[in-house]
């Protein structure tokens, strides 16, 4: 039936009733009827008449969020800057401390593939605050715990508890996202690297104090705890959505991901693109601050400039590039970016004098800040777009990501070790070319 010009301009998102093949879905799907599918164009503005909730109530919603992903990059920069400290009291070498940088990786690999139907079940928002608390209390009891043969489980234990927040917090994100009708998850990640840099900053002016650490993980994760509480109120609860009418009802499914082959291999690429997105973010977060060292040959007070111009970059490039991406669509948006990066770490690599070399890696961050974001807005409304929540599509995506935050260190030091840091950090280009590439197949490519 043809809707008449002015009823049909009230409709905030198309239906999936109306276009059946593109989205492969049953004629008759009972709660399809607000799903976005995922295309190469931009993002639709909303209109604020159209909006299943008021925007008052979006916006507290999308505040929440963003104190829960900087609760996150708090404790986890927090954590960070205490490794020296775990090295130092369990006197560890190199090689066994990886160990334990290795468990916090792996508690998040292990526990997403669960992870992602727990938080289907219980909501994004009820996961993200008991997985904030979860997170808080495991982050504290780290410099407590008395034996390394203990340390290791506790560890596996908060970079589980670390892994779900994030994807908890994503898949609000993502639902926020749709009911904004613009990209916004870009900024929210924003509030993740302002927390990290926040975290180190306070870290390192505690440690630098002498004061003990115990009480600052004491302070830090307390203060977190009550953010996230706080918080809480403001999160928006998916069965809610039952009383902006079924129109605005969740999509949902009992099927895994798995069961439909096309979904899984479209959400599987994603978590390829953010691996290589993530070994190239990894190995700068950690070999930054080598490369002005040993390369660049930096004063002791410019060491650590490489590490911050990049964290500068990546918040500033995550809280800009919301308009930039609702404008050009991710077709666009990636390309360039990864071309940023490469001009950036290229230039870097070229030039090793202490403030060029910054000055790259700054480039790089702002490159690299929304390769993530988009990814993963990505994978969660690829999952909506086939009547799955969000965060089961962001379950399969960020399993593959995470181990490329987790492997990238590694090959860079591997190759570094093997030939030298230029040539290592000059590889990382080729995952900037890859993400570029492929990228541009996959989105003009229909779900």
């Amino acid at each position: 039936m043809k809707l008449p010009a002015r009823t049909a301009m009230l409709l905030p998102l198309p239906t999936c009733r109306a276009r059946p093949s593109r989205l492969r879905l049953p004629i008759n799907a009972p709660q399809c009827a607000a799903l976005l599918p995922v295309s190469r164009k931009p993002l639709p503005v909303s209109r604020h008449a159209s909006l299943p909730y008021p925007m008052s109530q979006l916006t507290k919603a999308r505040c929440a969020t963003m104190a829960i992903l900087f609760c996150n990059g708090v404790i986890y920069a927090s954590w960070g800057v205490h490794v020296p400290t775990i090295k130092d009291r369990f006197h560890l070498s190199d090689a066994v401390l990886s160990l334990a940088m290795l468990a916090v990786a792996l508690g998040g690999i292990l526990v997403m593939a669960w992870g992602g139907r727990w938080i289907g079940r219980v909501g994004s928002a009820h996961a993200a605050v008991r997985s904030g608390l979860l997170m808080a209390l495991a982050a504290f009891g780290i410099l407590l715990v008395p034996q390394y043969a203990l340390l290791l489980p506790w560890l596996l234990a908060y970079g589980a508890a670390s892994a779900l927040n994030d994807i908890a917090a994503n898949s609000q994100a993502v639902m926020l996202e749709t009911h904004f009708g613009k990209p916004i998850i870009g900024s929210l990640h924003g509030s993740f690297s302002v927390g990290g840099m926040l975290g180190a900053i306070v870290a390192s002016a505690w440690r630098g104090a002498g004061w003990p650490n115990e009480a600052h993980m004491l302070v830090v994760c307390g203060l977190c705890a009550l953010i996230t509480l706080l918080a809480a109120r403001g999160l928006m609860q998916e069965s809610a959505l039952q009383a902006a009418g079924p129109e605005h009802a969740p999509a949902s499914s009992d099927a895994p991901v798995s069961a439909e082959p096309r979904l899984h291999r479209r959400l599987q690429m994603l978590g390829f693109l953010s691996f290589l997105g993530l070994v190239v973010e990894g190995a700068m977060y950690d070999w930054t601050a080598v490369y002005m060292r040993d390369v660049a040959q930096a004063s002791a007070g410019l060491i650590g400039a490489g590490y911050a111009a990049f964290s500068i970059g990546m918040a500033t490039g995550r809280f800009l590039g919301d308009p930039v991406r609702a404008r050009l669509g991710p077709t666009l948006v990636i390309p360039c970016s990864c071309a940023l990066c490469i001009v950036g770490v290229g230039a870097a690599l070229l030039m090793p004098r202490p403030l060029l070399a910054a000055s790259g890696f700054l480039l790089a961050g702002l490159g690299l800040s929304n390769v993530i974001p988009i990814m993963f807005s990505s994978a969660g409304r690829e999952a909506i777009a086939h009547c799955r929540t969000a965060s089961a599509g962001l379950a399969v995506t960020t399993r593959l990501a995470y181990v490329g935050l987790l492997a990238g260190p590694v090959i860079v030091g591997f190759i570094a070790h093997a030939l030298s840091l230029r040539i290592a950090l000059a590889l990382l280009l080729l995952c900037a070319l890859a993400i570029a590439l492929v990228s541009m197949r996959f989105f003009r490519t229909p779900a």
